[in-house]
């Protein structure tokens, strides 16, 4: 197939990744025909699914606007996709202009994409790597120009850790950011599980093993683990529509459909 100019040259084009599938469900146009065909499967096990991308992207939105509300001005979103509306640096800058936003991403395209979006804020980048390489991002050249670790930072893990295998030790690669970060920092989970429909999940789990970042959903017990250091906000980790809708017509008959769960903890 013909190259798309946004695509860089290198990339593997037959084998679908969870960063191009996620913007397909969302309406984007960053994804080839395998991200697509992907999706489409998934969406014969799970019909819902775009509904369920739709909910997860909700609730970054609501937590930015609620950590701009609480004061932080620093954002770090690892795992931050191919961007598409609702991006970190728009909602915290539209709220706070001073706001100072870094993505982190493993695939190549989310980062290429999101630097001609970026091109021309000078208060928010971009950089390409693995969250199981956490120190390399925390002391990346572009992560330290930007952001000032004594201060408090939120930390955006939202659809990422459950793409990080057991093997990984997420809740360990969690910690050692945790620890890096100053007293009064964020965290801001969006992570999936298999507690509500657990046939479905384990379909969608096996297929995604075709990818290069496979399904590791996980349940509510091992979802707050990751907040092990943070005091959760209120109402702590919850099914993704849950976590303070801006109104009652934005929660579903059945939250727990979203197969998502949400929450946000502070740093003591």
């Amino acid at each position: 197939m013909d190259q798309p100019d946004w695509a860089p040259e290198s990339i593997d084009t037959e084998r679908p990744t969870a960063a191009r599938v996620y913007d397909y469900l969302l309406g984007g146009s960053h994804n080839f025909a395998a991200d697509r065909d992907m999706a489409h499967k998934a969406m014969i096990m799970m019909p819902d699914l775009v509904l369920q991308a739709q909910a997860n992207r909700a609730f970054l939105s609501r937590a930015v606007s609620y950590l701009v509300d609480a004061g932080v001005r620093q954002f770090l979103d690892i795992g931050s996709g191919i961007p598409t509306r609702g991006n970190v640096h728009e909602v915290a800058q539209k709220g706070a202009p001073d706001s100072r936003v870094v993505y982190v991403d493993i695939d190549p395209i989310a980062v290429s994409h999101s630097r001609q979006i970026l091109r021309g804020n000078d208060q928010a980048t971009v950089i390409q790597e693995d969250l199981r390489n956490a120190e390399a991002i925390l002391d990346h050249a572009d992560v330290q120009a930007m952001l000032d670790f004594e201060k408090p930072v939120a930390l955006l893990l939202v659809a990422v850790l459950h793409v990080i295998p057991d093997a990984d030790d997420p809740h360990a690669i969690v910690a050692r950011l945790r620890d890096r970060l100053a007293p009064g920092s964020y965290l801001a989970i969006g992570h999936g599980t298999h507690d509500s429909r657990p046939l479905e999940s384990k379909e969608l789990s096996q297929l995604s093993k075709g990818t290069a970042t496979s399904l590791a959903p996980r349940p509510l017990s091992e979802v707050e683990r990751f907040f092990t250091g943070f005091t959760l906000v209120d109402p702590g980790v919850v099914w993704a529509p849950l976590w303070r809708p801006e109104s009652s017509d934005e929660v579903p008959d059945n939250p727990a459909d979203s197969s998502n769960y949400a929450g946000v903890g502070r740093k003591p």
